[in-house]
């Protein structure tokens, strides 16, 4: 690769993001530089709903399961199965799934290039030089563009370097072991759990998510002084799960609110965790991250035809409007739910009521909230009501 070339697009990070920003791009005819660290596996569940296969066109191949009931777990040990009626969650493999998206963003025209990035710098001309540094190499590389996609995650130093903010943000922090799935009658393939109690998470939750031959076994909590690593172990003890041949262990911190600004008004975007768009609650960010990188780069084609770097800022506006009230309402979620172990059992408790397992499936599968039936709402909001008010017995 020639120092003198110049990249319409160069993106920094080759998660679901990235790659996605890098292949719409690419698709479009743009000249796209992928920047990517070799390695790097991203701690995650793997769950993926109806709507971003459809989306993004995932071929099923990628599916290691399709999960058609979730099992909700207590502090007290309750479990509430919620079955999905008329769909499923979509379980893939993060390192077969997000190869995949790099290789489909290469081959339609986006070099990929390994190394990690270190910093931005700009010529006497404006143009914009990526530095970067390959593997065993002392000496970094520059390569330039005319603008820069920063998809590399949650602590992005492409974000903290350029865009106003984007070192402000409250962190999830992860971790998950991957394990051989045990024999048949010892687990259900087609079912998830989730495991809500303060013992295994103090604010958040822990989860089993089957994968075909492998299992994610994990947990999240803000707090720092909280152990992961222990909660994983006294949750594969409490499951059965603890002789499993652990294949691998992956953490890293997963923001819960999106940035307030995802762009420097100039040359540089945010995506994916780097811009804050993972779910509150839930944690979901793969369909986020998507649909984010795919924004971004729309926002990119527009100011590569039209000169004006304004257009950098309908990202963001454009995701807030499809999902922001999703975000804020789940915020309020954990915020409510998450902080003691009575009002976790009160929660699973709301969630036996058909109605809460209904819209739940249907918002989660199809990425909308469900407007079609009020009333179900009202009567969700008098049952929470009466379980926050402690007239309803867990």
């Amino acid at each position: 690769m020639s120092e003198d070339a110049l990249f319409d697009v160069a993106v920094v990070g080759g998660g679901p993001a990235g790659a996605t920003a890098a292949h719409d791009l690419a698709r479009r005819g743009r000249k796209v530089a992928l920047i990517d660290k070799a390695g790097r596996i991203k701690p995650c569940g793997g769950a993926i709903p109806p709507r971003l296969i459809r989306d993004f066109g995932i071929p099923d191949h990628l599916l290691k399961a399709r999960v058609s009931s979730a099992r909700m777990i207590s502090p007290k040990g309750v479990a509430v199965d919620m079955p999905i009626k008329g769909g499923f969650v979509g379980m893939v493999d993060r390192c077969e799934f997000d190869e995949w998206l790099r290789c489909r963003a290469a081959a339609y025209g986006a070099m990929r290039v390994t190394g990690a990035y270190e910093r931005i710098t700009r010529d006497e001309n404006g143009i914009t030089r990526v530095h970067y540094r390959a593997k065993g190499e002392t000496e970094p590389r520059a390569l330039r563009a005319r603008f820069v996609i920063g998809a590399d995650g949650a602590l992005s130093q492409v974000g903290r370097q350029e865009v106003p903010g984007a070192d402000k943000t409250r962190f999830v922090f992860a971790y998950h072991e991957v394990i051989e799935t045990p024999p048949a009658e010892a687990s259900d393939p087609d079912r998830c759990e989730i495991h809500y109690r303060g013992a295994l998470s103090p604010d958040f939750y822990a989860w089993i998510f089957p994968h075909g031959d492998t299992m994610s076994v994990g947990t999240g909590s803000a707090n720092k002084g909280f152990s992961l690593k222990n909660s994983v172990r006294d949750l594969r003890d409490g499951t059965g799960l603890s002789d499993a041949a652990t294949v691998r262990r992956e953490g890293a911190p997963i923001p819960l609110k999106p940035l307030k600004r995802w762009d420097n008004g100039r040359d540089v975007i945010l995506a994916g965790d780097a811009a804050g768009v993972v779910a509150p609650a839930s944690g979901e960010g793969i369909y986020y991250a998507m649909l984010g990188g795919r924004l971004s780069a729309d926002s990119v084609e527009e100011c590569l035809r039209t000169g004006d770097a304004r257009a950098l800022s309908m990202a963001r506006k454009r995701f807030m409007k499809l999902h922001g009230r999703v975000f804020f309402i789940l915020g309020i979620m954990q915020y409510f739910w998450y902080r003691n172990d009575r009002l976790r059992e009160a929660f699973v408790n709301i969630c036996k009521d058909p109605d809460v397992q209904r819209l739940t499936w249907e918002a989660y599968m199809n990425k909308e909230l469900v407007r079609a039936d009020p009333m179900a709402h009202v009567r969700i909001f008098f049952k929470d009501l009466a379980h926050l008010l402690r007239l309803a017995s867990p």
